[in-house]
């Protein structure tokens, strides 16, 4: 039997999907289901002065419309720890528990039913007035009360050598602003919640990358035990990280159903999906960058606005891997934070880091072509020995592997430097290039690898799978180390009863879990073959242990595999199942800086008439560590890129700044990547082990891809038209004014 491990499988939860039997949170038939549905403020900031309920209430099938006048008021006992997906400092927005109104979209009401018709009609009939205050709706305004974030720690200023004076003195200079937009998350799936109480039991069938920590917030906001609370989540349409933390409508949902006494499902349409879920904050950053004519970076200066909620400080590592790209002695990174009259920001896909790439890769390529170097050269002679932020030896860091197979395939030395000279018939043709990186994070997590009696094998864990193939790679590892065929394996996520996991998020599950499902599968392979030499019809009754392995689904002797016992005859005569629980976390004291790396290259077309951006081909290189599934990296390849793109030259969430109103919270106006917008991309791993990581050498896909695509989009344009856009989308507009 060939390894599991670093096959291309197909998803074994695919077929489930594909013939709809895979249930979304608001798919589970539930009997007797009341639907609520969130009236939404129109004013940014301010208080509610009278709320009207009374034609609502007497709608047909309206069961009750909650108000701040009328809601329960919810215990919300503090948690011992905040939670690592919610900002450190500030006080979560508590629904309904007043009159304050603190950005556009708030909920103000909820109207409950018995239909979805009967809620939407009745919640058009809430008639709100408000006292309007003056909001803090224009980043420009609210500059002047940036301030550094109270948190600290990774967000907190950080300076190493001289690098103001290093910048004076440096003879080539870049200095220059960069913008990335508000973006909103819109995955496929919207957010929804069904609550259904029994008792003080709550059961919550909700959309989240991490059961357990909606768990603990609703045994916390109700004041019951944590085993009281059952969060399921096995299959998510989406999530990007706008699922991460705990958002108000799973506490209106569960609110709503204790009040009318029977299960309530709040499902949120596209347009509430703009309030209160999340989004990438818009960031201005300036970065200065010195350098010696050879090339050599002298001095880096990057510095971040990034804006947040008026009653939580969310802060991102936008400016991390600024410290540790390039080798350079004096460097300084700032990042502030601009409240204003909006919802919490939370994390993107690519969080922080994609938004400092942008910035940090279109400077390096400013800095290429001040220098008249190519801009690959260039990147490959500021290679840090070591990472220079933390003082620590690289884990792996294959970067320059990267470049150099990235351009080898990408045929990079047929690129001519002057901006508009390589042409096709009458369009212009840009190549550009862009680095990436991503933490390697791991966190703590447990699994449970269970074989029963007709020989089937179930790892079970609280983990989700929001897309990236959990489900598969968990098959795979727990295959390989009970000595089975995959075929053979089931897989349970999604549910906080099962055994702990962190969030999937941050590119960390699959280097946090799988530890722990190896030797949880490593344990029960052990339990297979003591079995083996106990039991008294076996073959191989009172042989050495030692000398024994659990392969091809069944016990045998290492050194001749004609003798052997299978796993199903074994556990028939056992009569029971066989399991094993394992916990798995990371060592104490980093000793190692830990990242991934990779390089994007872009090929587009501009029409020099219109100014109509075409990508035509983006191929891209990406060291990881081991590959579990090549299959679904490769969709994870896909995903990341295609954000990239989106990023690069669509998306945008517009605002009125006069009133606050977002103009585009919708499908129309917001756009995204369609087919016709995505080029051929070639995406491939590099083959390398990084065995600092965990014991199959391997680091989380999801988040690198996306990081620096924009950038690489932003240099290709600049090497097609002279243009310099360095405000996020690039759109014909833009180029036009330039």
């Amino acid at each position: 039997m060939s390894p599991a491990i670093g096959q291309p499988i197909r998803r074994i939860e695919g077929r489930a999907k594909v013939l709809g039997k895979a249930r979304y949170a608001a798919e589970y038939p539930i009997r007797n289901l009341a639907h609520a549905v969130p009236v939404l403020s129109t004013v940014p900031r301010g208080r509610i002065s009278a709320i009207d309920t009374a034609a609502a209430v007497a709608s047909p099938g309206v069961l009750t419309v909650l108000t701040h006048l009328n809601a329960p008021r919810l215990p919300y006992r503090q948690p011992k720890e905040v939670p690592a997906t919610n900002p450190k400092v500030g006080d979560p927005l508590r629904p309904l528990r007043d009159d304050v109104i603190r950005f556009d979209r708030q909920y103000v009401a909820v109207v409950v039913a018995d239909t979805l018709e009967h809620a939407e009609a009745a919640a058009a009939l809430v008639k709100v007035t408000y006292e309007p205050l003056t909001g803090v709706t224009s980043f420009d305004r609210a500059l002047p009360n940036a301030q550094l974030p109270r948190e600290g720690g990774r967000t907190g200023p950080y300076r190493r050598g001289t690098p103001d004076a290093a910048f004076a003195a440096a003879p080539v200079k870049v200095d220059q602003r960069y913008v990335v937009p508000t973006e909103h998350h819109n995955p496929m799936e919207p957010h929804a919640t069904v609550a259904v109480w029994n008792g003080s039991q709550l059961t919550l069938y909700d959309k989240s990358q991490w059961v357990q920590n909606i768990q603990q917030h609703a045994a916390l906001a109700f004041g019951i035990p944590y085993g009281n609370v059952r969060v399921l989540s096995p299959f998510m349409g989406g999530g990007f990280g706008s699922a991460l933390r705990a958002w108000p409508h799973i506490d209106v949902a569960a609110m709503a159903a204790r009040v009318v006494k029977r299960p309530v499902k709040l499902s949120l349409s596209r347009e509430a999906m703009y309030g209160s879920v999340g989004f990438r904050p818009l960031t201005r950053m300036r970065v200065r960058l010195g350098a010696n004519p050879d090339g050599r970076l002298t001095s880096v200066m990057h510095e971040a606005w990034a804006q947040t909620s008026t009653y939580e400080e969310f802060t991102e590592n936008t400016l991390g891997a600024t410290r540790l790209m390039y080798n350079v002695p004096n460097l300084a990174t700032t990042y502030r934070i601009v409240p204003m009259n909006v919802s919490t920001p939370t994390y993107m896909r690519g969080p922080g880091e994609v938004t400092g790439m942008f910035a940090l890769e279109t400077a390096m390529d400013e800095l290429a072509v001040a220098l008249k170097m190519d801009p690959v050269q260039l990147r490959i002679m500021n290679e840090p020995p070591k990472d220079l932020s933390v003082n620590l030896p690289w884990s792996l860091r294959t970067y320059v592997d990267a470049l150099r197979d990235g351009a080898k395939r990408f045929d990079w030395a047929r690129r001519t430097p002057e901006p508009g000279s390589m042409r096709d018939g009458g369009l212009l043709v840009g190549l550009g290039v862009a680095g990436s990186t991503y933490p390697g994070n791991r966190n703590p997590a447990s699994a449970r690898v269970r074989m029963d009696p007709d020989g089937t094998v179930t790892v079970q864990s609280a983990g989700t799978d929001i897309g990236p193939g959990t489900y598969t790679s968990m098959a795979q590892v727990a295959a390989d180390a009970v000595g089975v065929d995959v075929s053979r394996v089931r897989v349970e996520l999604g549910d906080s009863r099962l055994p702990y996991s962190n969030a999937q998020g941050g590119s960390a599950l699959f280097a946090s879990l799988s530890p722990a499902v190896r030797q949880a599968g490593l344990e029960l392979a052990r339990a297979l073959v003591m079995a083996a030499v106990s039991d008294a019809q076996s073959p191989l009754r009172g042989l050495n242990p030692d000398t024994l392995i659990s392969a091809g689904d069944r016990v045998g002797v290492k050194a001749d595999p004609t003798k052997f016992v299978t796993h199903v005859d074994l556990l028939k005569r056992l009569r029971r199942p066989l399991e094993a629980h394992a916990t798995s976390a990371p060592s104490g004291k980093p000793t190692h800086s830990i990242h991934s790396f990779g390089a994007h290259f872009v090929e587009l077309t501009v029409d020099p008439d219109v100014y109509e951006i075409r990508i035509r081909r983006i191929v891209s290189s990406f060291g990881v560590g081991a590959v579990i599934n090549p299959r679904t990296a490769h969709s994870q390849a896909v995903g990341g890129i295609i954000g990239g793109v989106g990023m690069g030259l669509l998306e945008e969430t517009r605002s009125d700044p006069r009133r606050g109103r977002i103009m585009n919270a919708n499908f129309s106006e917001y756009l995204i990547p369609v087919h016709a917008d995505i080029p051929v991309f070639e995406a491939e791993y590099l083959k390398e082990f990084d065995p600092i990581i965990g014991p199959l050498g391997g680091k989380g896909v999801g988040e690198l891809p996306i990081v620096g695509v924009a950038a690489a989009i932003s240099n290709a344009v600049y090497h097609a038209t002279g243009k310099r856009i360095r405000d996020l989308p690039i759109t014909i507009d833009k180029l036009l004014a330039d």
